[in-house]
């Protein structure tokens, strides 16, 4: 296995730890004291605020960035590209996606932004390589 296929494992893997931790606080409480409620887990969701609602935000954009990073790494496979470059540019994006939920959960807007692009940029590098 490749660093960049670790890297894809990776990135499928983020959206689901940001998921876990927006529903964090609510695990362990019951349903009535505002526990997280699986049976209307949208719902619950939807009432999320402060950094709770942003890790549940950094999931969705979690979600959104991977197909693009995927097909980046399809395409440079598809291109013979050379492994330690695809490799490293893997790595930038999970950097730029690890960055990007920790700016996103501590309210960082500007600089979550700017690491949002340099994350796009890499999956964006992977179809040139």
């Amino acid at each position: 296995m490749t660093i960049a296929q670790l890297c894809l494992l990776v990135a499928c893997v983020l959206p689901i730890v940001c998921a876990g931790l927006a529903k964090s606080k609510g695990f362990g409480k019951r349903r009535r004291d505002g526990g997280f409620d699986n049976n209307r887990p949208r719902e619950w969701l939807a009432n999320l605020s402060g950094w709770q609602a942003r890790a549940h935000a950094a999931q969705a954009n979690s979600w959104e960035a991977l197909p693009v990073f995927l097909a980046g790494l399809f395409v440079a496979h598809q291109h013979q590209a050379p492994q330690g470059t695809v490799d490293a540019l893997a790595l930038g994006f999970v950097a730029a996606r690890l960055a990007f939920i920790g700016l996103y959960v501590a309210d960082q807007a500007t600089l979550r932004s700017l690491v949002w692009f340099a994350g796009l940029a890499v999956s964006a590098a992977l179809f040139f390589v």
